[in-house]
């Protein structure tokens, strides 16, 4: 890729997301201005982090309205644009009625409706595509096909579909569109990063995400029976945030990037916890059997398939080509975990013990 212009604005789309957040406060503490797409510029409490932000850096911040699913709707903010950070896109994991249109189809529309933007607009040389680890396998058991007991770049998720694993699915299907855009021309290239479940401290405490559900499961008693045997790859969003920076500005980076710090089981989750925390949150405490899920499962939402293809299999990633292109150096993830939980406490979201 050409050298970018320091002085050409960067696109950031889903500017009010928990990964999107750090990675824009990164780009203005570097001087950059920095296009940010919001879906409602009427709501200003929650871009109000971004602009606090933008008054103390030398950065310059401009905010946009778009939306995902209006054809056309990044055409402004991407003018003069060189670096595209696309990294807005639906966050449904189980609250949904219908998968496919809930879930399915906005990431995939997303996707390509700001990279028809991007095919129109000249100025723009490289995209870089907000993945996930779950466009590289579907079901913990898919670690059994792998040649080093270890998930990497070369891995898809193939086991996915519209009714298994629909948000899983909505990952591999709209990174696919990206890569099948991306060389249907010549002008741009493209990047995807594919993080872990993401930890850390966030921006403001209005972040949605997994691991916010994950920790308070873990803080409300849901699981102080136990838990199942499951794993996690971790990493902390800071980290999450230099990768994208470093695969925006770095000439070398090419292709598919997992970001993970390591990998954790729900179980070793909740005994760091308890360690940091103290015994006074319902932590869990034990691990429950495979079996008892097939029995309990269902009422607790999980499909027997589903129990059967993702219980009892530790996951594990590889992230080397990560350290070797963008210079990661990852940071620890029990310390990523520590400071998530306490953030949510200091915010209310997880509710302080009184005894």
């Amino acid at each position: 890729m050409t050298n970018p212009q320091q002085t050409a604005p960067i696109l950031v789309t889903g500017a009010t997301g928990y990964i999107a957040s750090w990675v824009i406060k990164n780009l203005l503490e570097q001087g950059h201005t920095v296009h940010a797409t919001v879906r409602n510029l009427n709501k200003k409490p929650s871009f109000a982090h971004l602009e606090k932000i933008a008054a103390e850096t030398t950065g310059t911040l401009k905010l946009f309205k778009a939306n995902l699913l209006e054809p056309h709707s990044f055409d402004a903010a991407m003018q003069g644009c060189e670096i595209v950070l696309h990294m807005a896109s639906p966050f449904v994991v189980n609250n949904f009625k219908d998968a496919v249109k809930d879930i399915i189809e906005p990431a995939i529309l997303g996707t390509e409706n700001v990279l028809n933007s991007v095919n129109k607009t000249e100025s723009v040389k490289r995209v870089i595509v907000t993945s996930s680890i779950a466009a590289t396998y579907g079901d913990a058991i898919d670690i059994q096909h792998t040649a080093k007991n270890e998930f990497d770049e070369s891995h898809w998720n193939t086991t996915s579909s519209e009714t298994h694993q629909p948000y899983s699915y909505s990952k591999v299907m709209a990174e696919r569109k990206a890569w099948e855009m991306q060389q249907a021309q010549q002008r741009w290239e493209l990047v995807c990063i594919n993080p872990a479940l993401v930890l850390g401290p966030s921006l403001t405490p209005n972040t949605q995400s997994g691991s916010v559900e994950v920790l308070q499961q873990f803080a409300n008693g849901m699981t102080l029976l136990g838990v199942p045997p499951m794993w996690n790859g971790i990493v902390d969003v800071r980290d999450v945030a230099d990768a994208h920076v470093q695969a925006a500005f770095n000439p070398d980076a090419k292709g598919r990037y997992i970001i993970s710090g390591g990998t954790l089981s729900l179980l070793e989750m909740g005994k760091i916890l308890r360690r940091n925390f103290g015994a006074k949150f319902p932590f869990p405490r034990n691990l429950l059997p495979k079996a008892a899920f097939k029995l309990l499962g269902p009422l607790a939402g999980f499909s027997k398939s589903f129990v059967e293809l993702n219980m009892g299999y530790p996951i594990y990633f590889n992230a080397q080509k990560s350290k070797q292109d963008l210079g990661m150096q990852y940071r620890n993830i029990e310390t990523s975990l520590v400071e998530h939980f306490q953030q949510l406490l200091d915010d209310g979201v997880v509710k302080k013990y009184i005894p």
